[in-house]
């Protein structure tokens, strides 16, 4: 099975571009104001309207109103919600289009009844961090991520870039892995060798072909 790839934090429509022509499935937008990768309703419609019809927008919110999500939904057009902060299980199934529903793994992590949230909730495994929420370049515990994805597909996060994707494809088999601040320059800007060595790290990998 091919591993998708999203790139999160995109903030420039160069960074966008290269991601399309390197063959990344998904793209993430920040909206959350305590994020230095945060974007503007505007900025990302104005990326999100040259984007080829089969790339996916994910928009990521943190413990926002409800109503301020269905506006940035309906603004660029996202094809997914992804909530990072504390929102509780029965905000899920409100947000417009899929949801993918972001976890710390640290202390207290519950792998069980994170294998049985809904079936249209997607997980995406994480790093713990309260006050940043993501983006920290701090890996997950991979065991940990596994017993995970071997009951039902994962979005794989936390610390991943060129130099360790193949052995966290090896390890955890996740469905879809996503990446920030391992192919950047600074936040919110993208370095295109950076970039191009991790999309290449992942077919690698996907090929069985693990460095």
């Amino acid at each position: 099975m091919r591993t998708r790839i999203k790139v999160c934090g995109i903030t420039r429509s160069d960074d966008a571009g290269l991601a399309v022509e390197l063959g990344v499935d998904a793209l993430g937008f920040v909206f959350w104001p305590g994020s230095p990768r945060c974007v503007s309703l505007r900025q990302a419609a104005t990326i999100a309207r040259d984007l080829p019809p089969f790339v996916a927008t994910v928009g990521v919110f943190v413990n926002q109103p409800l109503d301020d999500i269905r506006t940035v939904a309906a603004g660029v057009g996202l094809s997914a919600i992804q909530l990072h902060g504390d929102e509780p299980p029965a905000a899920w199934g409100s947000v417009p289009g899929r949801c993918i529903k972001a976890v710390g793994v640290g202390t207290g992590f519950d792998a069980a009844a994170v294998a049985a949230w809904p079936a249209g909730v997607w997980p995406l495994l994480d790093a713990h961090d309260p006050a940043r929420r993501g983006g920290t370049g701090r890996a997950v515990d991979w065991d940990i991520a596994a017993a995970v994805s071997r009951t039902r597909r994962i979005i794989l996060a936390g610390g991943l870039d060129a130099s360790n994707i193949g052995e966290a494809i090896a390890r955890v088999r996740p469905f879809a892995v996503d990446v920030a601040s391992g192919v950047e320059r600074e936040p919110g800007i993208k370095d295109p060798d950076r970039l191009r060595a991790f999309v290449e790290r992942v077919a690698a990998a996907d090929a069985g072909l693990v460095p």
